[in-house]
C-alpha cells in the first residue's frame, strides 16, 4: 500500500491514480482460479476507472459533461466497495488489506457523492 504523507488527501487525481495501483498490486496478489478471476477482472476495471474517469471529468468540455464524468466515478468507487468485499472472500489472507482499500474507496464514494449533489444544484 502506498502511504506517501507528501501527498494531499484533497488532491482527487493523485489519489484516485494512487487507489488504482493499490488495487493492482492487490490483485496480483490474489491467486488466480475459476473463482477469483471475474472478480479480479472487475476490481481492476472498477478501481482504474475511477482515477481514469475524474481525469476526464478534470478537463470536461461542459458542466454537464463533469457531472456526467463525476457521476461515474461515484459508481465505478461503490462498485469498488464491492468487489473489494468479495476479494476478501476469494483471498481471505488479504481481507486487512483489501478492508483499507475498501475504506479508501468508500471515502472516494463519499467525495465523488458531494461533488455531484453539489453539481446537480449548480445546475438546476
Amino acid at each position: 500500500m502506498t502511504n506517501d504523507k507528501s501527498i494531499k488527501k484533497y488532491d482527487l487525481e493523485e489519489r484516485t491514480a494512487r487507489f488504482g495501483e493499490d488495487v493492482l498490486n492487490l490483485c496480483k496478489k490474489i491467486r488466480r482460479d475459476e473463482l477469483s478471476r471475474p472478480v479480479i477482472d472487475q476490481l481492476v476495471k472498477c478501481g482504474t476507472s475511477i482515477g481514469a474517469n475524474y481525469c476526464e471529468a478534470d478537463d470536461a468540455e461542459s458542466k454537464a459533461d463533469f457531472r456526467h464524468k463525476i457521476g461515474i466515478c461515484k459508481k465505478e468507487s461503490r462498485e469498488a466497495k464491492h468487489f473489494l468485499r468479495m476479494s476478501s472472500v476469494v483471498a481471505p489472507e488479504l481481507k486487512v488489506e483489501a478492508r483499507i482499500l475498501w475504506t479508501e474507496a468508500k471515502e472516494l464514494n463519499l467525495i465523488f457523492n458531494a461533488i455531484f449533489k453539489k453539481v446537480r444544484k449548480i445546475s438546476n
